[in-house]
Order: C-alpha cells, then sequence, then structure tokens
C-alpha cells in the first residue's frame, strides 16, 4: 500500500504502469484519477490546502479500510495539494484485487472518502475572486452505502 501526499503533478500512465506490473495473483487492477474540472467556464485556478501530518494518517487509515475489507493485493492513493490549474490531475486511486468487483468497489469506496471526508479544503479561483468549495450533499450522500 502506498499513500503520497505531494505538491508537484504525477505521471499517470507511469505510476499505473509501475502498479500493474508483476501482478500475477492478482486478476483486476482499477485505477482512477480526478482532473480540475471548469464547470463555470470562470475558473482559473484551485487551491488545495491540508495539514501534512493529520492527511497522511487519514488517508493511510481509510486505505487501510479498504485492502482489508475488499481483500486488495494493493491499494495506492496519489493526492495533490497547492495550486492547480483545469485539466491538471488531482488524485489518482488504483487498486488490485483477485476479483474486478472488489476493486471497483474499494476504488469507488476509496474516491467517495477522497471527495467528502479527506482533510482536504479546496478553493476556486476565478475572474470575480476566490471562494472555498463548499462540501456537496451528493458526495456525503455516496457514502452512506458503505
Amino acid at each position: 500500500m502506498r499513500i503520497v501526499v505531494q505538491e508537484k503533478p504525477f505521471d499517470f500512465g507511469a505510476e499505473a504502469a509501475a502498479f500493474a506490473t508483476d501482478r500475477h495473483d492478482m486478476g483486476a487492477v482499477v485505477t482512477f484519477t480526478g482532473i480540475v474540472r471548469d464547470i463555470s467556464g470562470d475558473l482559473s485556478a484551485m487551491e488545495i490546502e491540508h495539514y501534512p501530518g493529520m492527511t497522511a494518517k487519514a488517508l493511510e487509515k481509510i486505505a487501510t479500510e479498504a485492502v482489508t475489507r475488499w481483500s486488495l493485493g494493493d491499494a495506492l492513493v496519489i493526492h495533490r495539494y497547492g495550486r492547480m490549474v483545469p485539466g491538471e490531475m488531482i488524485m489518482m486511486v488504483a487498486t488490485a484485487a483477485p476479483h474486478r468487483a472488489d476493486a471497483f468497489e474499494a476504488a469507488e469506496f476509496l474516491m467517495d472518502y477522497l471527495k467528502s471526508r479527506a482533510p482536504f479544503w479546496k478553493k476556486e479561483i476565478g475572474k470575480d475572486g476566490a471562494e472555498w468549495v463548499a462540501a456537496k450533499d451528493a458526495d456525503e450522500d455516496a457514502l452512506t452505502r458503505w
């Protein structure tokens, strides 16, 4: 299991390839990456803040839960912080399991957690100023299925 919280961009292709290499005992690898999106057409940047010790500990705890709950062979979580522009990758999740259902469910569980509960704070910056992103009911509701 690998948890990475970093400011610099990551290479999705290299990370996915490294994660999937030599998985002879795993029948499935699922990957997902989140990208900064500009829904309104006004976003110039997004800034993500976090508390380093608290964030790493929280991500390790939830990844360990996913590994145990779905009998994963491995899990990877990469999450960036700092300033990013639309189109840049924010995060990546990868899961490896003997069967695809477990790999998909564990990846969704991790993504739902990262979206709603991980200790990151997002600020959107547009031409009219900056605004903190509030939690969305839909993101919280997604956690109820787990």
